[in-house]
């Protein structure tokens, strides 16, 4: 089974976190995750999800720091979940990829449909976020 390195950016805003929901063309549709996408081959994480959320989110991100990495198993492959804390400043996000896209409070990161390999994340950060 593959192992796909996969970076996330969790773009915190006043006690609030964005996610975004992929769109219905996407593997997994409709579910929610943090933006972000594959490490390209001989890129850095770093690097990726910088590239990443300009692309899909049209704004620059200024990176923070690096959280714990998390692996999830789906059937077909292993994902390698890399997750950057940042901010995006009061840039406009517009949408290239994902259906919507929403700032989530703290308290209600449990509460949301999350792909799978987000949810351990999602988990992680309302412990950091909502203390």
């Amino acid at each position: 089974m593959s192992l796909i390195e996969v970076t996330c950016a969790i773009i915190v805003d006043h006690r609030r976190v964005l996610a975004t929901q992929r769109s219905g063309e996407m593997p997994h549709p409709f579910k929610w995750e943090f933006p972000g996408g594959k490490v390209r081959e001989g890129e850095s994480p770093g690097f990726c999800i910088k590239r990443e959320i300009m692309e899909e989110l049209g704004v620059q991100l200024v990176v923070e720091r690096r959280l714990p990495s998390v692996v999830h198993h789906y059937e077909s492959h292993s994902v390698k979940l890399i997750p950057f804390m940042g901010t995006i400043g009061e840039a406009a996000i517009v949408l290239s990829e994902h259906q919507q896209y929403r700032w989530i409070a703290c308290d209600e990161l449990d509460q949301v449909d999350w792909l799978e390999a987000d949810k351990a994340i999602a988990g992680m950060v309302q412990r950091m976020i909502c203390q």
